[in-house]
């Protein structure tokens, strides 16, 4: 879970870069404005021409929608004439750039010049999203297998660790939310950002209300509602505000950054204080995400156009996820066994 306060760092980044898209220095280069003008024009950049791209004087197209005149098994894309014209101009123009001397490649609309593959915006975080979404389901799995087939349960098969149900649905929403971390880099459309940003607020949210009933060791079922309802009320409202009246980028990192800010000193003071046989695994956790996070402050350009700084920093969490499964399931362990302890 602690690795989940990275993901706050990495969205107050996102967001500053988002508050920028229209003023990146590549989308203000005249070259690449004059050919993203002549593409929606004649349809055309170099020899490549795109059929959908055939607008009036009144900037509708001509033959009707884009998306009827391509085949049915690429319409999942959703490229449409002014996206094929940016990323073909984009691509021609940092071709230029590279015979230049001294010249880096450019941002263009806040995003690096990446290379498609067979459709897909950013292949390399795409690939490392989809690990991290494995890797989750390998550790909740083995957290699954350990709780009911091999430590002893109760007389009513429930299990002796008080928690279980809070990680299995923690399990749950990190691999939700990496699924659409993974289709938001596959496309980046209104609909797929949406869908990312809410499936990482209602992680970082839960993740907060396991990290409160955790530490605190809340067991009773009166104290947990009392910590969940108000914490669930406003993790819902912020969502539905996201989605269905504005997404704010600025009011969304304020508050994503005190959810993790929050959970990040819980589990931290637990660290201190407890005595727990892996506290280890949690400072691991914390301090390599921490180091993990410079790849987003240093933020390089794709190496051959796939492998950025982001991408990597989704590479460095697949080995912080397993570690921080195994923290979990020797937290499990070291519950039921006291727990058997005082049953004795």
């Amino acid at each position: 879970m602690l690795q989940h306060f990275w993901i706050i760092i990495l969205l107050v980044v996102v967001s500053w870069n988002l508050g920028v898209i229209d003023a990146s220095a590549g989308d203000a280069d005249p070259k690449y404005r004059a050919c993203v003008k002549e593409c929606k024009e004649t349809g055309c950049v170099g020899q490549r021409c795109f059929p959908y791209c055939k607008f009036s004087s009144n900037d509708a197209p001509i033959d009707g929608p884009w998306y009827i005149q391509e085949p049915l098994y690429l319409r999942w894309k959703q490229w449409d004439c002014q996206s094929d014209c940016r990323y073909h101009c984009m691509i021609d123009r940092e071709k230029e750039r590279e015979s230049l001397p001294g010249s880096a490649p450019l941002k263009y609309h806040g995003k690096w010049p990446f290379k498609r593959v067979y459709g897909i915006q950013e292949p390399a975080s795409v690939i490392f999203s989809a690990l991290n979404l494995a890797m989750h389901f390998h550790g909740w799995l083995s957290f699954f297998i350990l709780i009911y087939y091999k430590l002893p349960l109760r007389e009513d098969k429930r299990a002796y660790y008080e928690f279980a149900g809070l990680w299995h649905i923690y399990g749950l929403l990190t691999m939700n939310s990496w699924f659409w971390s993974a289709v938001f880099h596959c496309r980046d459309v209104d609909l797929t950002e949406k869908l990312d940003y809410s499936s990482a607020v209602a992680l970082l949210g839960y993740s907060l209300i396991l990290a409160v009933l955790r530490s605190f060791n809340v067991r009773d079922e009166a104290a947990r509602v009392m910590v969940t309802a108000p914490l669930l009320a406003f993790v819902t409202t912020h969502i539905m505000f996201l989605n269905f009246y504005k997404l704010d980028y600025g009011w969304n990192m304020i508050v994503c950054v005190f959810m993790g800010v929050a959970q990040i000193l819980i589990w931290a003071i637990f660290g201190g204080v407890t005595r727990h046989p892996s506290r280890w695994k949690l400072w691991l956790v914390v301090v390599a995400g921490g180091l993990a996070m410079l790849l987003e402050i240093y933020d390089f350009p794709p190496y051959q156009g796939f492998v950025d700084a982001h991408a990597l920093w989704h590479a460095t969490t697949v080995p912080l996820t397993y570690i921080w499964w195994s923290f979990v399931r020797d937290d499990a362990e070291f519950r039921t066994a006291n727990l058997l302890k005082k049953a004795k």
